[in-house]
């Protein structure tokens, strides 16, 4: 189980995240929502042990984060991030077996090799597997990141997976196929919680759903309970119908209208201040 408790960061005075409390069993899948700044990203970087909090602490599976090692943790959890930046020419299986580096030594043994082969497969990548990373779409980047994640824990009890925007840019039918694995891993025990942008995905794969807004837990629980209009509206600032899917009888958000400013009004203060430009 993770366990975060009052989870605070600053940096230089300015507080990102404020009094946070989080928790995630094995089995579950968790999605974390919020407009963009809200925190979500910092949230999993202190999850993850990346970051560490200037007050409150994490507990994975009943130790303080803090207290493992780099190669004991890397076996029992793992994040896939929301940039990727690769500047050397390897191949996608090269990149692949980089999730194997904390489990062997010198050279990759047959469970290695096993979990490269398998994740690529899973992901859809194999054929991909000798073309330069350099050389790849956004969204099948995101796949063999994904694939790379996956094969760090691979066959891991209660393994934890942390997913920050995984299909920002992938296809409708990858975004699909990739929280359907990312559900398969949740029933198969792993704790998984994934930052998404799409609130009807989240609220189709994910158990519960994770509200933040400036730094701060507004909601937490299963999607019927916390997608509602005036939520939707505080986090977003967006009216929005909910109805229920009639095909995935899951919630659905429907936004209204949202009215962009007027093109002729921001034309018009250019022109005012580019006429009291000439006046000065």
């Amino acid at each position: 189980m993770l366990i975060a408790e009052n989870l605070t960061y600053t940096i230089k005075k300015h507080t990102i995240l404020k009094g946070v409390n989080f928790a995630i069993r094995p089995g579950e899948m968790v999605g974390l929502l919020g407009a963009n700044g809200a925190g979500k990203s910092s949230l999993i970087k202190l999850l993850n042990g990346e970051y560490t909090p200037t007050d409150g602490q994490v507990n994975l599976c009943g130790n303080n984060l803090q207290s493992y090692s780099a190669v004991s943790l890397a076996k029992m959890r793992a994040t896939m991030a929301q940039q990727h930046r690769v500047s050397a020419d390897f191949t996608v299986k090269e990149i692949v077996m980089m999730g194997r580096y904390p489990h062997y030594n010198q050279q990759p043994q047959t469970a290695d090799l096993e979990a490269v082969e398998q994740t690529m497969e899973l992901c859809g990548v194999s054929h991909l597997e000798d073309r330069s990373i350099l050389s790849l779409s956004g969204g099948e980047s995101q796949r063999v990141h994904l694939a790379r994640v996956l094969t760090q824990l691979w066959k891991q009890p209660n393994a934890l997976l942390l997913l920050d925007e995984p299909i920002s840019a992938m296809d409708i039918k990858f975004q699909h196929q990739t929280l359907t694995l990312a559900r398969a891993l949740a029933d198969y025990g792993w704790m998984v919680v994934a930052v998404l942008h799409d609130i009807n995905l989240a609220a189709q794969y994910a158990d519960r759903l994770f509200l933040m807004k400036n730094g701060r837990k507004l909601m937490d629980g299963t999607p019927s309970e916390v997608l509602n209009s005036r939520n939707i509206y505080t986090i977003f600032g967006i009216d929005a119908d909910v109805v229920v899917n009639p095909t995935t009888l899951h919630t659905y958000i429907v936004p209204k209208v949202v009215r962009p400013l007027s093109l002729d009004f921001i034309l018009n203060k250019k022109k005012i201040a580019d006429n009291n430009q000439a006046v000065i």
